[in-house]
């Protein structure tokens, strides 16, 4: 008789299609954030202000969606985020004034962005371990892809049907599909009867991975403290390229399709960033993967500072895109390495709600520089800067020593 196919590779098809909704429209701010500058003349940094505010809420809400998650299980959670995700895409048609952008993205469509990353992210890592970094990189994978499809999509809504019709039809996908799939989404595999990567029960009673912390245990050890620091350091640029690269090249006058191709060549990389590098992190172990990881982001923003031409923006936005990709998607990874399976959400969520919060400031002070300066040089170089430091970091992150996870 033929075995069925595991079915954790389902939960990864539907985290991949989640991500690729949520993300591709995430990346697709810059598209609009263009034409609402054209239209209503406001400063880049009084506009990147709500994106700042966005970044810093679904960030900071994500430890309320990984607790969720592991009370309530992945489905509830994504289905209520496509919701206020889907609302708050539509309700930024509306929009009239400065404000708006600030409670329609900024916190409706925050608080539903919130759950895609963390929920997907920690529910993947439940049910692999041996395969936990491709399973991962996989899923993740389809925030990249949607980064690079929707942008594009995003220019000719807006070229066609006006940037109002286009943030309808954007958040009308959101809501329906998130909804749509998130019944797929199972909590982990012993909720249906199944060990992780499909084990048989001899294998997991033989100690197939080691105890899972409590976020009290995580929190009082060194681990979670490096791996915050290094994070952080990491994510307070992460978000500029995405916000600015767009406007970039239209200060160079680069025609505006040609400039959001620039961002659909970040999203493609980062798509073999998660691939290549999240299948070798099982096999050369997590630490040496996330160092490649944050030395290939910190040149990927000297090449940002030093481009000047559509080549030399290409060139740094692939290497950006796939050094992105890779360390994002490695992160649920190494925490669920590290501490365990059973608080991977609250502790993912945690990490994400704290470190990842200083992503906010990176756009904000991107736009704040370019307003004051006329360049986003200083803005590169210092989270080239910020990289290495993270990278120097990555001697410390070292496991719980009575933990014994896989691939490290």
């Amino acid at each position: 008789m033929r075995r069925a196919p595991f079915y954790g590779w389902v939960v990864v098809g539907a985290a991949f299609s989640v991500l690729f909704m949520a993300y591709g429209a995430q990346f697709s701010f810059g598209v609009f954030f263009s034409a609402l500058l054209e239209e209503f003349g406001w400063s880049r940094a009084a506009l990147s202000g709500a994106f700042a505010l966005y970044a810093f809420g679904y960030s900071g809400f994500a430890v309320v969606s990984g607790g969720l998650t592991d009370r309530w299980g992945p489905r509830a959670v994504i289905a209520t985020g496509g919701i206020f995700l889907g609302a708050g895409w539509i309700a930024m048609s509306f929009t009239h004034a400065l404000w708006h952008p600030y409670v329609f993205y900024g916190v409706v469509g925050a608080l539903g962005m919130s759950t895609a990353y963390v929920p997907c992210g920690a529910t993947v890592a439940r049910w692999f371990v041996r395969q936990r970094g491709l399973a991962v990189g996989l899923a993740s994978a389809g925030g990249s892809l949607g980064a690079f499809a929707l942008p594009p999509l995003a220019q000719l809504l807006v070229s066609r049907l006006g940037w109002r019709w286009a943030y309808v039809i954007f958040g009308a996908a959101i809501l329906v599909s998130l909804n749509a799939l998130a019944p797929l989404m199972k909590r982990d595999p012993e909720s249906i009867g199944l060990y992780p990567d499909g084990a048989p029960r001899t294998q997991v009673e033989r100690g197939f991975e080691g105890r899972s912390y409590t976020m009290g245990q995580a929190l009082r050890s060194r681990a979670f403290w490096v791996l915050f620091t290094l994070f952080a350091l990491t994510w307070v640029g992460v978000f500029s390229p995405m916000v600015h690269l767009v406007p970039l090249a239209r200060g160079l006058g680069i025609d505006p399709m040609l400039a959001a191709t620039l961002v659909s060549a970040l999203g493609i990389a980062a798509v073999a960033g998660r691939l290549v590098m999240g299948t070798l992190s099982d096999r050369v172990g997590r630490r040496p993967a996330l160092g490649l990881g944050l030395a290939l982001q910190a040149a990927a923003f000297v090449g940002l500072a030093a481009a000047g031409s559509l080549p030399g923006l290409y060139a740094a936005s692939i290497a950006f895109g796939f050094s992105y990709g890779a360390v994002s998607a490695l992160m649920p990874a190494v925490i669920a390495d590290y501490f365990g399976r059973a608080q991977a959400g609250s502790l993912v969520g945690l990490l994400f709600a704290t470190a990842g919060s200083m992503s906010a400031w990176g756009p904000l002070g991107a736009g704040f520089i370019y307003d004051r300066t006329g360049s986003y040089g200083p803005a590169w170089l210092g989270s080239a800067a910020l990289n290495v430091m993270a990278l120097g970091l990555l001697r410390w992150a070292r496991p719980p020593q009575r933990l014994e996870p896989s691939s490290l």
